[in-house]
């Protein structure tokens, strides 16, 4: 028969308590151990990401832009009269001369302005001629009735001198003497008379052709006005150069002041280079260039800085100083770099994926085993375009990670594998 044991069952009650208790105990110590480890570093292919070694030594500071090669002398050939486009003789491309003619403009009213001013300048000189001729033989005229005056006062003077030489021999009577005297004066004042019409005849001469002469040089003035808008309905090139645009076709009707056409000098050609807002703030006019035409390299020197912003861009002209390679043209695209200054004896590395000048950026560096690497705080400085300086965080011979880690804001330390 069974005999009952109660101690038996409460010492297996008591071990099963204290099991479960240590059990309990067990896994509270774990779970506090697990809550104070650290996360794991997550892994990263080491040649999925860039590592730069920092250094010290002279920093080229540039800043880099994108623009195209222009001609630094373009020139706009506009329409001075009205007209219809009748034939196209040379296409862009065409090599110029200031003779060269590149269309023909048809107007029938300017052809026949330019024939009616001519008429008017020719009867006009034909009046002028007209009117010397007039005058002269006016003159000739006032001149041969001073000539009778005055031959008619000298022989009534000498006739005078006669009769009083008579009167006193009493020859004649002291009345016929007198008579003499009468008329010598009155001829005497008719010769000064006449020669004073004559003096008057000869110095009106030159007021009255001076009015008629003005009169043809405004007619003659408008003549030539009208045959250059007829010589300009062959529209020419002012300059030496190749053809750049010609933006109309035959049959099209133009303005005065419309373009017709562009005339570049394709030898003398500058580059206008769009540089962000933000970094242009440190050229200046003077600095180095280079000029990349994806066919060579080309030095300059920054010539002109534009003072407005367009589209977040502001334009820096420079002028070539170095030889254009071949195939360089005008509107070539081109990338341009300028040199800003050179830092001595700076700490700098590779320019990040991340932050901005003269801000401060998390940036994982590499432990002395290279597989760790551990995010510190680095204080940057000035920028360039592969570059930038480093005042606070790192030192020479630091690597560290430039590549985009936002991924892994979340952790201060990661693996390479």
């Amino acid at each position: 028969m069974d005999i009952a044991r109660p101690d038996l069952a409460r010492a297996k009650r008591k071990k099963r308590i204290l099991f479960v208790s240590g059990a309990v105990v067990l896994a509270a110590v774990v779970t506090i151990l697990l809550g104070r480890l650290k996360p794991a570093a997550p892994t990263v292919e080491r040649n999925l990401v860039w590592i730069d070694t920092v250094k010290r030594g002279q920093m080229l500071r540039q800043v880099r832009g994108i623009g195209t090669l222009v001609p630094e002398e373009i020139r706009w050939i506009a329409a001075r009269t009205q007209g219809r486009v009748d034939k196209i003789l040379l296409r862009p491309g065409a090599t110029v001369t200031p003779d060269t003619v590149l269309l023909m403009l048809t107007n029938p009213d300017v052809e026949q302005a330019a024939t009616n001013a001519e008429s008017q300048l020719k009867a006009s000189e034909a009046e002028l001629l007209n009117l010397r001729v007039t005058l002269q033989s006016g003159v000739l005229q006032a001149e041969s009735v001073a000539a009778s005056a005055k031959a008619d006062f000298e022989q009534s003077r000498l006739q005078a001198e006669v009769n009083e030489q008579l009167a006193k021999d009493g020859l004649i009577s002291a009345l016929e003497l007198r008579l003499s005297k009468v008329r010598a004066e009155q001829l005497a004042t008719r010769h000064a008379i006449e020669q004073k019409r004559f003096q008057f005849a000869k110095d009106s001469i030159d007021p009255q052709l001076a009015v008629k002469q003005a009169e043809v040089d405004r007619l003659r003035a408008i003549a030539k006005l009208r045959r250059d808008e007829v010589e300009a309905l062959a529209v020419r090139s002012s300059m030496n150069g190749v053809l750049q645009l010609l933006p109309v076709e035959v049959g099209a009707q133009v303005n005065p002041g419309f373009n017709l056409a562009r005339v570049a000098d394709p030898a003398r050609l500058k580059a206008e280079i769009r540089v962000a807002e933000t970094q242009a703030k440190d050229i200046q006019i003077g600095q180095s260039a280079s000029i990349d035409t994806r066919n060579g390299l080309v030095e300059g020197r920054v010539s002109r800085i534009d003072p407005s912003v367009q589209n977040g861009t502001v334009t820096v002209d420079v002028t070539l100083t170095g030889e254009l390679p071949r195939g360089a043209r005008p509107d070539l695209s081109v990338d341009g770099t300028i040199e800003l200054e050179r830092l001595t004896e700076a700490v700098f590395v590779g320019r990040p994926a991340f932050g901005q000048e003269r801000g401060t950026v998390g940036i994982f560096k590499l432990d002395a085993d290279g597989v760790f690497a551990t995010r510190t705080q680095v204080k940057l400085g000035r920028s360039s375009v592969n570059t930038i300086e480093i005042l606070d965080g790192l030192r020479p011979g630091d690597r560290v990670i430039l590549s985009d880690t936002s991924q892994w804001d979340s952790h201060d330390r990661i693996k390479l594998n």
